[in-house]
């Protein structure tokens, strides 16, 4: 309790800004790898230093204290390395930073508008798609994987994507601020086990794709022309046309548990297992 005080009487302005701006850092740091590959990798260096500072404080180990002394510089040095996509990313939003002024919700409802004519486009064509919105979770790594285009995102670009026998109607499209990012991307399977065997490779890449981000993913199927949202996991199926547009502006807003009451009475929910 005396420790507690003697710090506290200690704090002053400089050093809680100093506390604040760390901590800022640090959530940066976080919020800018997180569900990406650079986690695991994280995870390793953390525990790689963890254990190599313990077992030199606990024992005498002049050899290993020298590894670890020595290899503790090329680690810094390959940290730029490793984490070189993260990096940039962040130097892009930095220099993107009056993009991230503008209201996010505005912007969202003029692009769910165009998603909405794309899709039901697609679906009235029987036009196979998979559109992956991105939001809070940075999906750079599936960026990456496909053609880069940040090109204006319109209905009928979408539409031209997904054309048959185009180079990229076979890949999925990942929208980023209201602009089409890439095409073509190779989006993860769920692992997950679904017992409708109708739900194929495109649907499954849609519900891998939400399992571990927050993303949106709009998938048409070119069998049946039927319209279906992944989200958390879950494909919603049977959407009506007519009802694409409220149901992605609702789950922007809603957790989906919450956003359940716009779909149309047809809907249909696959849990995987």
């Amino acid at each position: 309790m005396t420790d507690i005080i003697w710090i506290l009487q200690r704090l002053n302005g400089l050093a809680i800004l100093d506390i604040l701006l760390v901590s800022l850092v640090f959530f940066l740091v976080l919020l800018l790898v997180r569900a990406t590959q650079a986690i695991p990798l994280l995870r390793g260096v953390l525990v790689l230093v963890v254990v190599g500072v313990l077992l030199s404080s606990m024992a005498q180990l002049p050899t290993f204290g020298l590894i670890l002394r020595t290899a503790i510089p090329a680690l810094l040095v390959a940290i730029p390395v490793i984490f070189q996509p993260e990096l940039r990313r962040a130097l892009e939003r930095l220099g993107r930073f009056n993009e991230v002024l503008v209201s996010r919700r505005s912007e969202s409802e003029v692009s769910v508008r165009i998603l909405a004519n794309a899709v039901q486009g697609l679906a009235t064509h029987k036009y196979g798609a998979l559109i992956v919105l991105e939001r809070d979770t940075g999906l750079q790594d599936l960026v990456d994987t496909g053609v880069p285009m940040d090109s204006e995102l319109t209905s009928e670009i979408l539409q031209t994507i997904f054309f048959p026998n185009t180079p990229l109607h076979d890949g999925g499209v990942i929208v980023r601020q209201g602009r089409i990012a890439a095409a073509g991307c190779v989006l993860p399977l769920t692992a997950s086990h679904i017992d409708d065997y109708r739900i194929g490779l495109r649907h499954r890449a849609g519900i891998g794709v939400t399992e571990s981000t927050d993303a949106i993913a709009l998938v048409v199927s070119e069998e049946r022309g039927t319209i279906s949202i992944a989200h958390e996991g879950r494909l919603i199926r049977g959407l009506e046309p007519d009802a694409i547009e409220s149901a992605l502006v609702e789950l922007y807003r809603s957790p989906l548990r919450k956003a359940v009451s716009i779909f149309s009475p047809n809907w249909r929910i696959a849990r995987p297992k």
